[in-house]
């Protein structure tokens, strides 16, 4: 039995008969909207591992200055000035300066405070952060004598 169209006309078989499948706009709009959206999903991966690799390098400066830190406080005598060195690609400029010199002028101990800024390059962009602590030293006597 041949099948027949409203009118009663009979259908032929060729690219024109009607059919059960989806037409080309619809298989079209669903492919842009899988495109969007597989888009989306590979952009929100792509901003997470931008932001694990900047994590990475932030966590490395700040072990890096504490451990520097560390050396400083820790190595014998404090002394004001500027020093800067380079530790795998990381530069550490280091300033100590006295800090409360009048409220303290009278102690026999003075207050430091230590500033190590930790800077780094990361493709075009430039990088840093900064530590800062305070030391106690004491105070270093200088007496004028004439011999």
């Amino acid at each position: 039995m041949k099948a027949k169209n409203m009118s009663g006309k009979r259908m032929r078989n060729g690219p024109y008969r009607s059919s059960p499948g989806f037409t080309l706009l619809e298989i079209l709009v669903a492919i842009v909207i899988l495109a969007t959206v597989v888009t989306v999903v590979l952009q929100l991966f792509s901003a997470n591992l931008k932001t694990l690799w900047m994590s990475d390098d932030y966590l490395t400066a700040t072990v890096l200055a504490d451990i520097r830190m560390r050396e400083v406080l820790e190595g014998g005598q404090v002394k004001e000035g500027t020093s800067s060195e380079t530790r795998e690609g990381y530069v550490m400029d280091i300033t100590v300066t006295e800090a409360l010199g009048e409220r303290t002028k009278d102690f026999p101990w003075k207050v430091l405070e230590v500033v190590l800024d930790v800077s780094w390059r990361k493709g075009t962009k430039k990088r840093s952060l900064s530590l800062k602590t305070y030391k106690t030293v004491k105070r270093e006597v200088i007496t004028n004598e004439k011999l």
